[in-house]
């Protein structure tokens, strides 16, 4: 069975049973989705060799990411500020602090601070080994 499968198997089962489980415990359910933020249905791509990244990533006032896409699965939280994602399409979404999502796959984006702090966020990528986290778009 795949392994990001038995993983998510696994951190939902005890996200569900943990409270009960340890005294002290405060579990809060971040996001839990089947689609991206456009409403793209999330698949996992099969890898010969499958590899969780997760980064912290800081973006200062006025920067931006610039035009990428995703060939799989990444998921973010929104730590400080607010994260304004403009698609290919020019439809603009924005995630604002202590904000969950789950990005686009195979869709251009860029994302901005357009802020006057640093924007603060964790990603993390259901990618492979040897597997490029984004793909910058060709101008």
């Amino acid at each position: 069975m795949n392994k990001y499968f038995l993983s998510l198997i696994l951190i939902a089962f005890l996200s569900q049973t943990a409270r009960s489980q340890y005294s002290g415990l405060l579990i809060t359910k971040l996001l839990q989705t089947d689609t991206t933020t456009i409403g793209q249905k999330i698949s996992y791509p099969k890898f010969a060799d499958p590899e969780v990244t997760m980064l912290k990533i800081t973006i200062s006032p006025g920067k931006s990411t610039g035009w990428h896409k995703h060939d799989f699965p990444v998921f973010a939280y929104i730590l400080r500020g607010t994260l304004t994602v403009e698609l290919q399409d020019h439809r603009v979404v924005k995630f604002k602090e202590n904000s969950t999502f789950a990005e686009v796959i195979d869709t251009y984006h860029n994302g901005t601070n357009m802020e006057d702090t640093d924007l603060v966020l964790i990603a993390v990528y259901l990618g492979g080994k040897g597997e490029k986290l984004s793909v910058k778009k060709e101008e």
